[in-house]
């Protein structure tokens, strides 16, 4: 038996043949059972393989989920377009590293969904709402928002640098 220990992909998992414990009729009954979910647990409880496992669910890749639970629950597999933001990897503790990562996703999602870039015109989160919109008119689906590591920008200046510890946290409000 292959125990994924550090791995967080689930198509990883699932595709080189990793011992993985099947919840995902949970995830069917999270889907549709709500709409907005803020999961707060502490380091290493398996947040980011859930929002690895979500995103491939809102991105239709059946394949992967063949032969667990919720293989035999979902009958529609309808895609959806996945806006998914990690902030693991990224040194918070320069100033402006933040809003230049959610710049950068922003611009590459304003390309994707064929958006001018407005930064001169919008704040981000104007820019983000109209890729959002773009994105449901497209597809006629509703965008799926993943967020992993939300807390990194706040604990990376965390009792170090109040300034920009205040600067993140108005940023991701």
């Amino acid at each position: 038996m292959k125990y994924p220990i550090g791995i967080q992909s689930f198509e990883r998992i699932i595709e080189d043949g990793y011992v993985y414990i099947d919840k995902t009729d949970m995830i069917y009954s999270l889907t549709h059972g709500g709409s907005i979910y803020f999961l707060s647990r502490p380091r290493r409880f398996g947040k980011s393989l859930l929002v690895s496992t979500l995103k491939n669910y809102y991105l239709g890749h059946k394949e992967l989920f063949k032969g667990l639970k919720i293989d035999s629950l979902e009958k529609d597999w309808n895609v959806h377009p996945v806006f998914h933001v990690d902030f693991n990897g990224a040194n918070f503790t320069v100033p402006g590293e933040l809003e230049k990562k959610i710049r950068y996703h922003v611009s590459e999602w304003e390309k994707h969904y064929g958006l001018p870039c407005r930064e001169e015109e919008l704040g981000i989160g104007d820019r983000f709402t109209e890729v959002l919109r773009a994105a449901h008119e497209q597809t006629g689906r509703r965008a799926v928002v993943l967020i992993d590591e939300y807390d990194k920008p706040i604990l990376d200046v965390l009792d170090t640098d109040y300034g920009l510890e205040d600067r993140h946290r108005n940023v991701l409000k």
